[in-house]
């Protein structure tokens, strides 16, 4: 509960009337079954005076209750929801720090969870606490004392209630916490299912997998459902036999005090009184449980909230000023390792690049082109070996001295949901009407975006559900290459286009950013084939480079994929 402290300074004043309010509500709540008392001994003894003062009181301390009871759900609402918004917004913020290991770390649909579902669990035990756990521990120590004090010769029907309730509770709610940390876990499950299903329903359909689909489905969430009935089978037990034990403490009372009243003639005003603090007590206890069963189940969702603040990013950047970055790279007996494996994806790898070159890059599936490429803006970090960027190592500088200079567009186009406008200023923030129909220009997608009516302000749905996957590759290229970069990588970003497209992108490139160092990932050779060098890698090493007429004849890799791809164009 450590992590919510910081938190709960933030509420200071919302805090200091919440538990002022539920110190009314619970002086009020002990204090009117003693003014009961007090009002049926007058009652007994004919003193309309004090039947009607106490119970002017009685209304009086019933209405303050409520207003405080009011005063308090709205304190603690405030509450809750504030630290959940700042929780949440925290969250998100630290998961923007962490890099693309971290994010593999976890998941992404684990993180999602952690952000809705899981701070919702502490949202509500955050309402309970300043609502109800509070409140708890005055009402169940006032009314045992008040119950004493009422009638003191029957404490033990209080301390044998309350040892029969607990011994109960302890045995439901042990096995309740386990089932709630269990339900977390099935929940993601059941998330990330769905989540993949409805992202990927066009496989789904492709395949005929409805069916397949919908038992996996199906039998994660009859999991979930069997958790849920064990839970609803230990609840069904509880609240019978907590009021079993109530109904018995309460007819023993009667019972007892049948045989007291005669000696004592003033124990039949006090057994109402003494009834009240019984009921008063049994639910402190059962409010308690229930309490203590969702605080275990928002402690394990406090775990795993907390588990990602104190997760290192594993890349951290120095403090150091921002500068302009040239368009020079190096590797340097660069060796890598993805967390995880054993095997190193990058061995030993060594190259040059200077400024305005443009270099491609082909390989097998899995030689490491990607790889190599997420090097050079530091989305990952060598084992060994140093990548340079404008002469100077990517360990040494600044973040935003990197990001500007480098520009990365992926093969699958990420647009998010907005307008167009509003994802071409994720490459450059104020980006003008002007620069983003230059930048259109050179991406091809002027042509259809000018069909549009609202044109760059046109929306761009969930996924980018509304535009093709060449439209949607070619709104990458626009946001890539709007803040005219130093370094521009293309991994295979081209693949949905057609060979005209493509074409003319690649001229506009080499026309409007002549002066960037462009890096171009394919697995066509006919899109490289103009760079001015082209590395080749092969099972994570650097087995070649030069122009494509100088690997044609002397690198058999080159050889084999240029051969095989012509004679697939010849068929």
């Amino acid at each position: 509960m450590k992590a919510l402290l910081p938190y709960f300074k933030r509420e200071r004043w919302n805090i200091t009337w919440a538990i002022v309010s539920v110190l009314v509500v619970a002086f009020a709540t002990l204090w009117q079954p003693h003014l009961l008392q007090q009002v049926l001994e007058a009652i007994i003894k004919k003193d309309n005076d004090t039947v009607f003062n106490n119970g002017i009181i009685l209304i009086v301390l019933a209405v303050i209750g409520i207003v405080a009871g009011i005063i308090n759900t709205v304190y603690s609402a405030k509450i809750a929801l504030n630290v959940a918004t700042d929780m949440r917004e925290d969250l998100y913020k630290k998961i923007q720090t962490f890099s693309y290991g971290n994010v593999e770390q976890f998941s992404a649909s684990n993180l999602v969870v952690r952000m809705t579902n899981d701070i919702n669990q502490v949202q509500q035990i955050v309402m309970a606490l300043f609502q109800q756990l509070t409140r708890i521990p005055i009402l169940f120590i006032g009314a045992f004392a008040l119950a004493i004090m009422t009638l003191p010769n029957l404490w033990w029907i209080i301390i044998v209630m309350m040892l029969l309730i607990v011994g109960v509770s302890a045995f439901s709610f042990t096995r309740m916490g386990k089932y709630f940390g269990s339900m977390q876990g099935m929940v993601e499950r059941v998330n990330t299912l769905a989540r993949e299903n409805l992202m990927g329903i066009r496989v789904v359909k492709s395949f005929v997998q409805e069916q397949n689909q919908i038992k996996t489905f199906s039998e994660s969430s009859d999991e979930m459902r069997d958790l849920t009935i064990k839970i609803g089978n230990l609840f069904s037990i509880l609240m019978p036999a907590f009021f079993l034990f109530a109904n018995l403490a309460m007819a023993l009372t009667i019972y007892m005090v049948g045989g007291m009243i005669t000696e004592h003639p003033t124990y039949l005003a006090a057994v109402t009184s003494f009834i009240s603090y019984l009921m008063q007590i049994l639910f402190s206890i059962i409010i308690g449980g229930f309490m203590m069963t969702f605080a275990s189940r928002a402690v394990v969702s406090l775990g795993r909230i907390k588990e990602v603040f104190d997760t290192k990013p594993m890349l951290s950047f120095p403090d150091v000023p921002e500068e302009h970055l040239a368009g020079s790279v190096g590797f340097d007996h660069v060796t890598f390792t993805y967390p995880g494996d054993e095997q190193p994806t990058l061995k030993d790898i060594s190259f040059e690049v200077a400024p305005g070159e443009m270099i491609g890059i082909v390989g097998a599936t899995g030689s490491g082109k990607s790889t190599l490429a997420q090097l050079i803006p530091r989305l990952f970090d060598p084992d060994s070996g140093e990548v340079t960027v404008g002469g100077k190592d990517v360990r040494d500088v600044n973040e935003q001295s990197l990001r500007h200079a480098v520009s990365f567009v992926l093969q699958r186009a990420t647009i998010f949901s907005g307008t167009i406008a509003q994802n071409l200023r994720q490459g450059k923030p104020n980006a003008t009407l002007e620069e983003m129909n230059w930048a259109a220009n050179v991406a091809q997608s002027a042509e259809f975006i000018n069909r549009l009516d609202k044109k760059f302000d046109a929306p761009v749905e969930e996924r980018s559900a509304n535009f093709s996957g060449g439209q949607k590759q070619r709104l990458a290229i626009t946001r890539g290459v709007i803040g005219k970069p130093d370094i521009l990588i293309m991994d295979d970003s081209t693949s949905a286009l057609d060979a005209r497209s493509e074409k003319l992108v690649q001229q506009a490139l080499n026309k409007e950013l002549n002066g960037t160092t462009t890096f171009i990932i394919a697995e066509k050779i006919s899109s490289i084939i103009k760079a001015d060098r082209i590395l080749v890698l092969d099972d994570g090493q650097l087995i070649g480079q030069g122009s494509h007429a100088e690997l044609v004849k002397t690198n058999p890799t080159y050889q084999e994929i240029y051969q095989t791809q012509k004679a697939l164009e010849e068929v």
